[in-house]
């Protein structure tokens, strides 16, 4: 059994992850993590770390972080790569930002990793990385701007300035992986980590 007082934090302010974790029973707090993402990850460029790898160094980086200031909980710490071959995409800055990441994942397979870390004490417990094969159709030029019309702003809140929640699954041809990886938690390792450390109700 949980003790009373196993308090769960979530290292992250993405409102995708809380709701995952929320609408799975989880009762948590949420902590932005004071980590500076892109300085840690361009010393990683041309060193032969893997995209998978980016995205568990980054997540145990905020999970860390976070722990340090609350050290008697245990601190969920997630990021996400998305890669194709050998680049790293991260999130567009604008919609020609949009438009361009679009464009190069049209017609291909990229992946999207997904890193999760569980943190007590500034310690990492457990570290798992999930990952999803994602196969974009053609699209076409005039169709990207008419797409990104409609979803606007969301379209920059993603590393594939798509949800596949929403109407970016409209650009997918074939997936393979799980929802929860896709959006950035996997879910289902986790919430058994979590029932092995008896944190939540086994």
């Amino acid at each position: 059994m949980p003790t009373e007082n196993s308090i769960i934090i979530l290292a992250s302010t993405s409102p995708f992850r809380r709701k995952l974790l929320e609408d799975a029973g989880l009762s948590i707090g949420t902590v932005t993590p004071q980590v500076d993402e892109r300085a840690l990850e361009t010393p990683l460029e041309d060193t032969g770390v893997t995209p998978d790898e980016v995205a568990l160094i980054l997540a145990e980086a905020k999970g860390v972080d976070v722990s340090q200031r609350h050290p008697d909980a245990w601190v969920i710490g997630c990021d996400q790569t998305l890669s194709l071959d050998d680049r790293i995409f991260h999130k567009p800055q604008d919609m020609e930002g949009a438009r361009r990441h679009l464009l190069a994942l049209s017609g291909k397979t990229h992946l999207l990793n997904s890193a999760v870390v569980l943190v007590r004490g500034g310690e990492v417990a457990w570290r798992h990385v999930s990952i999803a094969r994602m196969t974009m159709r053609t699209l076409g030029p005039g169709f990207i701007g008419r797409h990104l019309s409609r979803v606007g702003d969301r379209a920059l809140s993603s590393v594939g300035a798509y949800q596949i929640e929403g109407e970016g699954v409209q650009l997918f041809e074939r997936i393979e992986g799980d929802y929860f990886t896709i959006v950035g938690v996997p879910l289902l390792p986790l919430l058994t980590k979590l029932r092995e450390l008896e944190v939540i109700d086994g």
